[in-house]
């Protein structure tokens, strides 16, 4: 991993007191001079003051009582006076993600990292039409066609195994090393350390690493995850079939914080042995927002254990201040999407640390993918027929065809590009070319887009342009401090919010349970939360989400599992696990196939960096009319007058 920069992992807590570096391992450091509050003092002072000015000595039993959005925007500002600071946010979410607001969107269902904007997309569309024009004088002007059918790339499967690609290496294109090195260098992370591989998505990334682990010799298999994973899933149980014994840290009731005692015992097991297993960790709960001491990777190394680190769930800028230049993976997993608030298509990044490579066993694999430009892809598709693996083999071949290449592409003569900064620009042919055939005007260059349709426009002038990340740009752009600032004062006003709303009694029943972190400094932003009715009894949350989806707001949904219950939570245990399938279940169950499938069922929201107060509001809105005994109701009458048909919500 690369040094730190120093300027990106500072952090200041709100009130503006305690600037404290997370990490500083120079001898001088322990020579500094401590702040005169102490930096958990502040981290208190953060969570008091948001608890005791949101809406202070305040209930709300009736949706129709809250105070406006502009209302509650006011007073968050004074709550927290360094928020219009982040103003930066604002003005990227309006000029490159304005799809948001013209669609009146709330999107919290994303989770990972993007790679280009709305923007960039829309001015691919106006070029896709534009040249559509000029392909035929005749042809009457076309509407733009839809997003779906000019995406950035699209991926082709690859045959092989991952010890001998990483080993050897492989075909790679002009457009994928460039990836490859834009993603490695936004996550800090050197290739004189990690070769990476582009994978279909997180799942395969996660089988790829089970597929090739020794569990034959290393049989252990630890992962820490307070909800169920799809991809955790897979990998425990390709694991298990090739001789892993699959164990899982627990979470205390009802905050969920790790039981330490238990997972420091599994990690330092007495048992002599040079390596112990795979030791997964996620540092971050992708549905609860609980963060986890990265120092459990440090205690796992000394143990004897491999690591692989799941950054699915990290901020765009985490990896920045994650402390990797100390403590260094043997595996690392993330994932990127193209568009956010579009579809989440994209693929998943596999890092190995190369001096792991040699633990790895000779596997057959799947998931391994090119990154292919679409009109390419349509290409390679038309000319091929037979079985879908010959259809795949044709694929990686016919890239390395030059003639092919060449038909791909109207530009002629010299193409230059610029990787990214710090590179020397590059000139190549065009038969060498593997990028989306867009000009200089889509990815970079001040060019106006109307000299598209100028005809006497030379194509090599035409075909000169600079390929943009713009969304990681923006990221690194806007920065550490800026983003997680941000993020920390929208969760913990939802937070606040959400718990301020009690049913019309005397009791005041809370409509809305969170589980993991409440009011937290350092908590993620992510929440897990379930509500209920009147009676006390849980709404399903495939039902809120699909509600929340009616109402323009993306939401998703979880299941909290491995959970430990004290003694003095004995009765409460038996009212809320259930099955997956949502059915009460006997809690008292021995066999650990059964105790698995145990769990709470969970509404899930994430803010995006890109999220702004007006988001956690329509969330907090949203949720508050469920305050109504009859919202429910009401919302399936509607729908059925709506649609002319009843459909069961």
């Amino acid at each position: 991993m690369q040094s730190l920069r120093q300027n990106e992992v500072k952090q200041v807590c709100p009130q503006g007191c305690c600037p404290t570096l997370l990490f500083n391992s120079s001898p001088q450091s322990h020579n500094i001079t401590k702040p005169r509050n102490s930096s958990s003092e502040c981290r208190h002072n953060f969570a008091a003051t948001t608890t005791s000015s949101i809406f202070p000595n305040t209930k709300f039993t009736n949706h129709e009582s809250l105070p406006s959005l502009q209302q509650s925007l006011n007073e968050f500002n004074k709550v927290y006076p360094q928020y219009p600071e982040t103003e930066q946010v604002d003005k990227v979410r309006a000029t490159e993600y304005y799809h948001l607001s013209f669609s009146n969107h709330t999107c919290l269902d994303y989770i990972g990292i993007g790679l280009f904007s709305y923007h960039q997309r829309q001015q691919l569309q106006h070029h896709d039409a534009s040249k559509t024009q000029l392909a035929s004088s005749s042809t009457p002007p076309q509407s733009p066609q839809r997003y779906s059918d000019i995406p950035f790339f699209s991926i082709a499967y690859k045959t092989g195994n991952l010890k001998t690609l990483l080993l050897h290496g492989g075909y790679e294109s002009e457009f994928e090393s460039a990836m490859r090195r834009r993603i490695m260098k936004f996550l800090n992370i050197s290739e004189n350390d990690y070769f990476m591989v582009f994978t279909a998505n997180r799942t395969a990334a996660f089988k790829l690493v089970a597929d090739s682990y020794p569990f034959q010799s290393s049989e252990k298999l630890l992962t820490v995850y307070d909800y169920e994973s799809e991809a955790v899933e897979a990998m425990i149980n390709c694991s298990e079939k090739r001789g892993a014994r699959a164990m899982s840290a627990e979470f205390s009731w009802p905050r969920l914080r790790i039981q330490s005692t238990k997972l420091r015992k599994m990690i330092e097991s007495k048992r002599k042995k040079k390596r112990k297993g795979l030791f997964v960790f996620p540092l971050h709960s992708r549905v609860t927002g609980a963060r986890y001491p990265y120092l459990w990777m440090s205690r796992a190394h000394e143990n004897g254990w491999h690591v692989l680190i799941d950054a699915c769930a990290l901020g765009p800028k985490d990896m920045d201040s994650f402390g990797l230049s100390l403590f260094h993976p043997d595996f690392l997993i993330c994932s990127c999407y193209k568009v956010f608030g579009e579809s989440p298509s994209g693929f998943g990044c596999l890092f190995v640390k190369k001096s792991a490579i040699s633990v790895l066993e000779d596997s057959s694999i799947a998931g391994i993918v090119n990154l292919v430009p679409e009109k390419r892809l349509h290409q390679q598709l038309e000319d091929s027929s037979g079985t879908d693996v010959e259809n795949e083999k044709k694929s990686a071949a016919s890239s390395l065809q030059e003639d092919e290449l060449a038909s791909l592409t109207s530009f002629s003569g010299h193409l230059q590009t610029t990787r990214f900064e710090g590179e020397r620009k590059r000139e190549i042919e065009a038969s060498e070319l593997q990028i989306i055939e867009v000009p200089a005007d889509i990815l970079g260059t001040q060019r106006p887009v109307e000299n598209l349709q100028d005809k006497n426009v030379q194509d090599s002038e035409i075909g000169r342009f600079y390929f943009e990340y713009r969304c990681l740009d923006q990221v690194d752009s806007l920065g550490l401090r800026m983003i997680t600032d941000r993020a920390r004062y929208l969760i913990n006003w939802l937070v606040n919010s959400m718990l301020k709303l009690k049913h019309p009694s005397t009791e005041g029943a809370p409509l809305v349970k969170i589980y993991g972190p409440k009011i937290k400094f350092d908590r993620g932003a992510a929440l897990a939360f379930n509500v209920f009715d009147w009676k006390g009894e849980k709404v399903e949350p495939v039902l809120v989400q699909k509600l929340a989806d009616r109402n323009n707001i993306s939401l998703s949904y979880g299941f909290l599992h491995h959970l430990w219950f004290a003694d003095e939570y004995a009765e409460e245990k038996g009212r809320v696990l259930q099955s997956k399938e949502g059915k009460g279940q006997d809690v008292t169950v021995k066999k650990k196939k059964e105790r698995d499938n145990l769990g709470v069922t969970v509404v899930t929201a994430a803010l995006s960096f890109l999220a702004n107060f007006e988001d956690v509001y329509n969330l907090w809105a949203f949720v508050a009319r469920f305050l109504d005994a009859d919202f429910v109701e009401k919302e399936r009458w509607r729908y059925t007058a709506i649609n002319q048909k009843t459909i069961e919500l």
